[in-house]
């Protein structure tokens, strides 16, 4: 079924029920009714090329969402699927580009063949050219994530620096004085990643405010790195007795390093970290995190490029959140005699 049947059937003009179909030119109300009546006893659906050419618009967003290494942790599958059930909400199909840089050939072809209205992007670099070439060229976009410099720009960000100081404080609040950060892969740091930096940054600076003796270690996202690197981390410094992850991927192989080293969670060793709430209640004992509110984050940039594209002329948006550390059963104070514990002197607790 096509225009020119629709055409014959209400006895008007092909040009008038594309018109009448686009908006583009007037039709009258009873010539509309006509062409409807027809339409729905067809039940025509536009083509959705024919309706891009129509109104400009495809109806259809980008994701451009590299995968971190060789596959897509679960926690960025939260953010796909929270962006998709968002945009669907909105009437909107999403398109996945798996592009890092501006110069990916699945990067160019989203804007040079316009098959989509605006972009999300995610995996944000403290210098990502992706944004920068985007605001360039005028294209809209909104990214789950932030730059260095992000003023300006329409972005929907977790706060990693207040999220790791927070888990920081929680375990010198225990009485933790030797702890480890787990944080993304190495080439993850080196391309600039957000989230890993800034997460750095927060745990580094909180742990010298509470005078901890700490070690940083980059891991894969994956079960058998966390457990290498929990190897690496009691190798170095045996006294230590919790540490902090940026990594959930690795979260089931960190545990299970402990329990190989005879480890127990909570009582002989605490975990914490910022990790995505469905997986921190998966392992055993439930994980002691800051939640990430994957599916909010997601819905919170769809409805900022939704406003973006249905009102250009509004000024850059964006939204910075910080959840609260949910206290479930991974953390307690240091064992009796620990050498990473803290010595009884009445302290009080960080506010």
């Amino acid at each position: 079924m096509n225009i020119g049947e629709i055409a014959k059937r209400a006895g008007v003009s092909r040009s008038t029920v594309s018109y009448a179909l686009s908006g583009k030119r007037p039709v009258s109300e009873d010539t509309r009714r006509k062409i409807q009546r027809v339409i729905d006893e067809l039940g025509y659906q536009p083509n959705a090329s024919a309706r891009a050419l129509a109104n400009g618009r495809t109806s259809t967003i980008g994701l451009v969402f590299p995968p971190a290494g060789n596959h897509y942790t679960g926690m960025q599958l939260d953010f796909i699927g929270s962006v998709t059930e968002a945009a669907a909400d909105h009437d909107y199909d999403v398109l996945l580009s798996p592009s890092g840089m501006d110069s990916d050939r699945s990067f160019q072809r989203l804007l040079g063949e316009r098959r989509v209205d605006g972009a999300i992007l995610m995996e944000m670099r403290l210098q990502d050219d992706r944004l920068d070439h985007l605001t360039e060229v005028g294209f809209p976009s909104v990214a789950i994530g932030r730059t260095a410099n992000p003023q300006g720009s329409w972005w929907v960000g977790l706060d990693h620096t207040v999220l790791a100081a927070a888990c920081v404080h929680h375990l010198a609040d225990l009485g933790h004085r030797r702890v480890a950060f787990v944080n993304r892969p190495e080439p993850l740091l080196r391309a600039g990643y957000e989230s890993a930096h800034r997460g750095l940054d927060g745990f580094t600076k909180a742990a010298a405010v509470r005078g901890l003796t700490v070690r940083t270690y980059s891991c894969g996202d994956d079960a058998a790195s966390g457990q290498v690197c929990l190897q690496r981390i009691l190798h170095d410094d045996p006294a230590t007795t919790a540490l902090v992850t940026l990594n959930e991927a690795a979260l089931g192989g960190i545990y299970r390093g402990l329990a190989q080293a005879g480890r127990q969670v909570p009582h002989d060793f605490s975990v914490t970290g910022v990790v995505a709430g469905r997986w921190a209640e998966t392992v055993t004992p439930q994980l002691t995190a800051a939640d990430v509110p994957a599916e909010q984050m997601g819905r919170l940039a769809v409805e900022l490029l939704v406003e973006r594209l249905n009102h250009p002329a509004t000024p850059a948006r964006h939204h910075l959140l910080a959840p609260p550390i949910s206290l479930r059963a991974s953390t307690a104070p240091p064992g009796p005699g620990s050498a990473g514990a803290a010595p009884d002197l009445g302290a009080p607790a960080h506010p």
